[in-house]
């Protein structure tokens, strides 16, 4: 073998590494990136940085997604939307602000709600997997309020965005399992329906139900392996639908082969008693913990509490969700009851 061959065969392997390579970072870019707004001054350093990326392993990947909107050696344009890429195991999106206070941002609650103070360390170390009913194609169950039609998905969603950021806010490391792009945390009493919600980490949300029930268990699952011997909670919330004559109390499901499920939930349940002999006196409080085979509970590997907030055709119930006061109550309060969770369980 001649020297000639011995550096075709180099050079052919260096080629062949460099396609796996950018074959790799053609489909991570692909299938997740959030789009962020150049400031002026900004480089690709400096934009990959602000939000979290180590520019020595995303650069390339960076010029990559963006390679039409680039200047000359690859500069950024002022008021500019960039493509950057999302690490697959991060929650939301998050920023630490540069006065290096306790704030960090995250896009996912909205404008208004973004920037989130961490206020204490309560729940350092508690690993959170929120998974807000239905989505997607799927509204859940639907109720009437006068002329408005109220759908589940999009009052669970909305108490499960504040039960993040409540327990962001206490230090916790919080994975929402079912997303949407722009909604946010949202103040209105009717909240629109749309169809556009997505699966942890990117994923379109299937039409299918046990499509839609096995994604959200393997998101669940694949990171709860990822954060095996820490300590972990799968928490669902839902709205039930009933007759329009059924008063329902906040309610929980859980795995009859879960003891600490069974505890998370008479926790939550506890808290709602005391909560409401506070705010409430003599309203009294009938909310129930009970097992039940529900798919998410018994296959995700995490210790699980399914939640209904009400049934959404009855009035009162009604009042408990669309309320803007009430959904953040809701959140509170499973919120405090979570913290005792994980206080005597840690």
């Amino acid at each position: 073998m001649n020297f000639s061959n011995l550096h075709i065969k180099k050079y052919r392997g260096i080629i062949l590494t460099l396609f796996i390579i950018l074959l790799a970072i053609s489909t991570r870019s692909q299938e997740n990136y959030r789009m962020v707004e150049a400031k002026k001054g900004d480089g690709i350093f400096v934009l990959l940085r602000r939000y979290g990326l180590q520019p020595s392993e995303y650069v390339y990947e960076f010029i990559a997604m963006n390679k039409s909107s680039l200047g000359k050696d690859n500069s950024l344009y002022s008021g500019v939307m960039y493509k950057i890429p999302v690490k697959p195991e991060e929650n939301t999106n998050t920023e630490i602000k540069s006065d290096g206070s306790n704030i960090r941002t995250y896009e996912i609650f909205g404008e208004k709600y973004k920037d989130v103070t961490i206020s204490s360390d309560e729940l350092s170390g508690a690993i959170y997997y929120l998974v807000a009913g239905h989505g997607g194609p799927d509204p859940g169950a639907m109720g009437k309020y006068g002329n408005y039609t109220l759908c589940e998905d999009e009052y669970a969603y909305d108490v499960t965005l504040r039960l993040a950021k409540n327990l962001i806010e206490k230090g916790a490391s919080v994975y929402m399992i079912t997303r949407d792009p722009n909604d946010g945390i949202r103040d209105e009493q009717f909240l629109k329906p749309d169809k556009d919600e997505i699966c942890y980490p990117n994923s379109a949300i299937p039409l299918n139900q046990m499509a839609r029930l096995r994604q959200r268990k393997d998101a669940v699952n694949n990171l709860y392996l990822k954060n095996k011997g820490k300590f972990q909670r799968m928490i669902a919330i839902h709205v039930d639908s009933r007759g329009k004559g059924e008063n329902i109390d906040v309610f929980y499901y859980y795995d009859k082969r879960s003891n600490t499920g069974l505890k998370a939930a008479k926790i939550l349940q506890q808290t709602f008693d005391q909560k409401y002999n506070e705010n409430q006196p003599g309203r009294g409080y009938h909310g129930t913990v009970s097992t039940r085979n529900l798919y998410m509970v018994r296959n995700t590997y995490p210790p699980a509490v399914y939640i209904e907030l009400g049934n959404i055709n009855h009035y009162r119930d009604q009042k408990r969700f669309i309320e803007t006061n009430n959904r953040q109550a809701l959140a509170n309060w499973l919120t405090i009851g979570l913290i005792k969770d994980f206080q005597t369980n840690k």
